[in-house]
């Protein structure tokens, strides 16, 4: 962690140097590429760059301890528990800016939702956590846009892809990356039996454009005439869009809009996140020597978390939490579970690097 933000830190200043170069200041798209990667890493740098500040401050502290003059000494065991109780506190909110890695603090993502096991069972409880997770998204005042959607005839969601985008919106909502597992009676139970249903949650986070390029001839794109549930047509042109990606085989593909210019829009913002995905992934797996959160696999394949309804129970299994309030949290007041699961990933942070002195 600390080698990363040494990383950060060195590419903040060599960007604060750059926005007081006139070549920079003279090209008006570098100027706004430069600007926008400064305020990126401006809440982490800064920090940072005050820890390492108050840091060397205790070392020289340390130094008057050992030294014969007796002023300095009382002078310098007067100030090292303020400068200690200081960076403790800056460590802690840095702690904070780097869970989740890089993408922590990213404002725009991309979340997914697919029905699983269970067929039309699991497509409503696929649209229950869209719903969920709208409503949570509505407390904390992030934009929501629905990018794709493929509705059963039911009302619920074979799948759904929504844009989030606000203050905080990637780091509070990285781990709901998993298998959700819904346990209740269905709504065409006629014999009340519970049945057990799983739907797939994926948070992605959206990259900038400067971040990632996706040429034309990067991708074939296909035109088709959207439909809805039972195959009747949306609209009689060809406006939905269908992209496939030729170097990693990620297909998308977008019906909402009536305007096929639309339609591409969102399908070419959606691939460009799990392109950038698929290889912010294979980077990690070239890593997989270091150390990992247990709770920020994102594999979609892991069951995380169990929903029980008939005790109005909900389980995350990663860490041990069972709260008997699913109707809250069904509600959008998801803070009990993601404020655990950082508190979790934090203490774990706080293991591994141990004490600082």
């Amino acid at each position: 962690m600390r080698k990363e933000l040494d990383e950060k830190l060195a590419r903040f200043e060599e960007l604060e140097r750059q926005l007081h170069d006139p070549d920079v200041l003279a090209d008006s798209a570098r100027l706004a590429a430069v600007m926008r990667e400064h305020g990126a890493l401006a809440k982490v740098a800064v920090k940072y760059r005050k820890f390492k500040e108050i840091n060397q401050q205790i070392v020289e502290l340390r130094h008057l301890l050992e030294g014969d003059d007796p002023e300095l000494r009382d002078l310098a065991e007067e100030e090292l528990p303020r400068l200690r109780q200081e960076r403790e506190a800056l460590w802690d909110e840095l702690l904070d800016l780097t869970i989740g890695g890089e993408d922590a603090n990213r404002t725009r993502c991309i979340l997914e939702i697919r029905a699983g096991t269970g067929g039309e069972e699991a497509a409503l409880f696929a649209r229950d956590l869209f719903e969920m997770y709208r409503r949570y998204a509505e407390s904390k005042g992030w934009k929501v846009e629905i990018l794709g959607m493929n509705p059963t005839e039911l009302g619920g969601f074979k799948e759904i892809s929504v844009g989030l985008e606000g203050d905080e919106v990637y780091r509070r909502l990285q781990y709901e990356s998993g298998g959700h597992r819904v346990q209740r009676v269905p709504e065409t139970e006629a014999k009340g039996r519970i049945h057990t249903s799983l739907a797939t949650v994926a948070v992605l986070p959206e990259p900038e454009d400067v971040e990632i390029e996706i040429k034309p001839e990067d991708y074939r794109r296909d035109t088709f005439h959207a439909s809805g549930p039972g195959g009747q047509h949306v609209n009689k042109t060809s406006s939905a869009v269908r992209l496939t990606h030729y170097a990693t085989g990620i297909v998308v593909q977008c019906q909402d809009e009536k305007s096929q210019h639309k339609n591409f829009a969102k399908a070419l913002r959606v691939l460009k996140t799990r392109v950038y995905e698929y290889y912010r992934r294979a980077q990690e797996a070239e890593r997989a020597q270091e150390r990992r959160s247990k709770i920020g696999s994102g594999d979609r394949s892991e069951r995380i978390r169990t929903y029980n309804f008939p005790e109005n129970r909900v389980t995350d299994h990663r860490i041990n939490l069972t709260l008997y309030q699913l109707d809250s949290i069904l509600e959008g007041n998801l803070d009990p579970i993601i404020e655990a699961l950082l508190d979790y990933e934090r203490n774990e942070l706080r293991a591994t690097f141990g004490t600082l002195d």
